[in-house]
């Protein structure tokens, strides 16, 4: 078992490797939630109790608490299963994609600039033939050697551009891959 990318299970001469996205994720998110909502229940309930109207905010504040948990559930079920039946994506929202062997056109790997830094990233996407995105993972979420053993299991030629690019030449390049809110210019 590696402790970064997962779990590997053995069924036989089956094997297959769970992925899971950065686990700095999680805490960042845990501790973002608690940043921002003690301090506002806090005050609120210093406002509320003495007026009497503060079961109103136990209502509010039981509802962020029940997203938070479901946000917390909806993470830790995120995970890319690779294995001999090809590869099984989870994504955060609980759509289930399945990629048979032989089903992808394409693998592309490539490096994108992030904002107006030098700082490169990079994204890993699995193309059927037609062109349309079957699975995507950005550098933000996974580690390169998770979309290195991705690539690897789908054994398709991947593409790799030499240089890293900018998030207008990915536009440029591959639109039909991205999301449609990434494909919108922006006017500057």
């Amino acid at each position: 078992m590696n402790e970064q990318t997962g779990v590997h299970r053995d069924a036989g001469s089956t094997r297959e490797t769970i992925l899971r996205p950065h686990r700095h994720l999680f805490l960042r998110g845990i501790v973002a939630v608690l940043a921002l909502t003690t301090p506002v229940f806090a005050v609120l309930y210093w406002l509320t109790i003495p007026v009497g109207c503060w079961p109103f905010v136990l209502v509010a504040h039981l509802i962020v608490i029940a997203l938070t948990i479901t946000g917390v559930a909806s993470f830790l079920n995120t995970t890319i299963v690779v294995g001999p039946a090809g590869v099984r994506e989870r994504g955060f929202f609980g759509r289930t994609v399945r990629v048979a062997p032989g089903e992808p056109g394409a693998v592309i790997m490539v490096k994108v600039y992030e904002g107006s830094t030098l700082d490169v990233l990079p994204q890993l996407f699995v193309a059927s033939a037609e062109g349309r995105l079957l699975i995507r993972m950005r550098g933000q979420f996974w580690s390169s050697e998770d979309m290195e053993r991705v690539a690897e299991e789908l054994d398709v030629p991947v593409t790799r551009p030499a240089e890293p690019m900018t998030p207008a030449q990915l536009r440029q390049t591959w639109p039909r891959l991205l999301y449609w809110f990434e494909r919108v210019r922006f006017a500057r």
